[in-house]
């Protein structure tokens, strides 16, 4: 069996990989849903959009799902710490999720014109609110989040949920909704034609600029934030014991991965270039192209916030010394040994799955083919 240490570092960035699985492949589901009722002008091109999506949502939230129970496996101190101190922001994650299928289910099933518009603005929602709540709460987690523990490892929350909306949170906020909305925005594109296409590749143009000055915006503002830095010896092989180091608030500290391997620079680097290129393929009309480099400014995105923070995980701005790290908040040896074998051999499995589905629904969804399908079609 692979050793304490490696385990550690391998769920570190299995987990990362989850994250970023769900913010390309479910990631372009919310981005065409907050895009809905402003590409399409008309029932019909609103079918077709939907239609682009409705297929396969449903599969791609299993990279949400996984996601979570990953990190309740592999790190539970950080998954009850979080999920018990963003409480009322995960809820409203969860509430607007709830509209994602029955809009789906029920949308098209009345011809009313009232009843198709709410559900449309209830699509809307489903897609708009998680990326802006899910940025918030990386952007938090770059400030520390007000928790401590106690002798028995159990937290308290102290903060509230306004405290979460605070500028530089927000700011993450608008970095995510732009990324998703520009992920959306660039599948909607290579799956449709005409008036819709064009109306995506526009609204994605505006999203991959509003990315690109968001996310150098959050990067400046991070090397002027107070930071976590660990000054007590680090023991990768010792068991989970949160409170047996000292951490330190020091500005700039999210900088120091940078400063100590300086190939990480290449990550943010991908997020910005990643996002000017799919808005100028999206402007040479070559689609598949610029969701490709869409998925990459994402990859770029999201492993910035990892690669800055490592090893943090969740950071404590009331007591600093319980914040959980990678090499303290973890399950046991036995724990992350037997998850990573089980991950080895289904991940390729879901992996090849997930190809296969997206071959056989390749191509273009047109109003011809809604038309067509008139009671099959969402």
């Amino acid at each position: 069996m692979l050793d304490y240490a490696t385990l550690k570092i391998i769920w570190w960035l299995l987990i990362g990989v989850l994250l970023v699985g769900f913010a390309i492949m479910d990631g372009h589901d919310l981005g065409v849903a907050t895009l809905l009722p402003f590409v399409a002008r008309n029932d019909l091109e609103r079918r077709v959009t939907i239609n682009c999506v409705a297929a396969h949502w449903d599969g791609n939230q299993v990279w949400f799902i996984t996601g979570g129970g990953a990190i309740f496996a592999a790190w539970p101190l950080v998954y009850a710490t979080a999920f018990s101190g963003f409480y009322w922001a995960l809820l409203l994650v969860l509430w607007a999720l709830f509209l994602r299928p029955v809009g789906f289910d029920y949308r098209s099933k009345i011809h009313d014109a009232r009843w198709r518009s709410s559900w449309d603005w209830g699509l809307f929602v489903s897609g708009a609110v998680p990326p802006l709540i899910f940025g918030v709460a990386f952007g938090n987690l770059l400030q520390g989040v007000p928790f401590a523990l106690d002798a028995n490892m159990v937290s308290t929350y102290s903060g509230s949920f306004w405290q979460l909306l605070n500028p530089f949170a927000l700011l993450a906020g608008v970095t995510s909704s732009a990324m998703l909305t520009l992920q959306g925005a660039t599948y909607l594109a290579h799956r449709t034609e005409g008036a819709i296409q064009a109306r995506s590749m526009r609204a994605g143009t505006v999203a991959a600029l509003v990315l690109v000055l968001a996310f150098a915006l959050a990067g400046l503002w991070l090397q002027r934030l107070e930071g976590y830095r660990i000054v007590s010896p680090i023991d990768p092989q010792a068991a989970a014991v949160p409170l047996a180091k000292t951490v330190v608030r020091a500005t700039g500290a999210w900088m120091d991965n940078y400063a100590r391997w300086p190939l990480l620079w290449a990550l943010p680097t991908l997020g910005l270039l990643g996002a000017l290129l799919a808005a100028a393929l999206l402007h040479m009309r070559q689609t598949l192209a610029a969701f490709a480099a869409s998925s990459l400014a994402v990859l770029g995105v999201v492993g910035t916030a990892g690669a800055s923070m490592f090893p943090f995980i969740l950071p404590s701005s009331s007591m600093p010394a319980a914040s959980l790290t990678v090499w303290d908040s973890v399950s046991s040896h036995l724990t992350l040994g037997l998850m990573f074998w089980a991950t080895l051999v289904l991940m390729p499995l879901i992996l090849m799955y997930t190809a296969w589905a997206y071959r056989v629904m390749r191509g273009k969804v047109t109003a011809a083919h809604v038309q067509e399908r008139e009671h099959s079609a969402y």
